[in-house]
This record gives structure tokens, sequence and C-alpha cells, in this order.
């Protein structure tokens, strides 16, 4: 597992390029656009699905030296990343349900690191 820990952090990089991306989609869609051909051709959706496309890239490539049960946990933290980008970029409340979700999702990365 020693030799696998830089994989698992290029993995959770991409994860977290993943989420920053889907940030940036969301900030783009709450701003009006003069036309249809303008909401997709700006600046933010391009850097937003270029950074989607590096982040499969990267991934693919962590793959190299992480387990294949070992990713859709590692995916998962992105469900917390989102959540916590969320709070400080959109201003966004996180409550009940979603606390518990979270909550979740985090117990069962520990439960399946512990296993």
């Amino acid at each position: 597992m020693r030799d696998d820990l830089g994989y698992v952090v290029i993995f959770l990089a991409a994860v977290l390029m993943s989420s920053i991306s889907q940030i940036l989609l969301k900030k783009s869609a709450e701003q009006e656009c003069e036309s249809r051909i303008k909401e997709y051709l700006n600046i933010p959706v391009i850097v937003a699905y270029g950074l989607l496309f590096c982040s499969s890239l990267v991934i693919v490539l962590a793959y190299r030296g992480v387990p294949l049960n070992m990713g859709p946990v590692l995916e998962a933290t992105g469900y917390i990343w989102v959540s916590i980008l969320g709070v400080i970029f959109l201003k966004e409340h996180i409550k009940g349900k979603k606390i518990l979700g979270l909550i979740v999702i985090i117990i069962g990365i520990f439960i399946f690191n512990i296993s």
C-alpha cells in the first residue's frame, strides 16, 4: 500500500479537479447569456470541460497504482468536495439529509480502509 499512496493522492487530486469543474459549470449556469451559443462557448464552461477531461485522463493514469476496488471509494470523495466547494463558492447551505449523507459516505470510506 505504501507504493500506492502516490497514486491515491493523484486519484484524489483528479477527483478534486472534477469537483472544481462541477462548481464552475454550476456558476456558469447561473449567469444569463445573450444566446444559446454563448452559454456553451464562454471561458468558465470551456475551462470546466477542460478540467473534467484532464481529470478523466489523470484518473485513468492513477489506476496504474490504485486497486480497482478502491476506485469507487476514492471517487465518492467527490461528493464531499462538491459540498465543501458549494458552501465556499456558491453560498449553499448544508442541512439535515445532506449532512447525514456526507457522514454515511465518510463512514463508508473509513470502513473500506479498515478492511
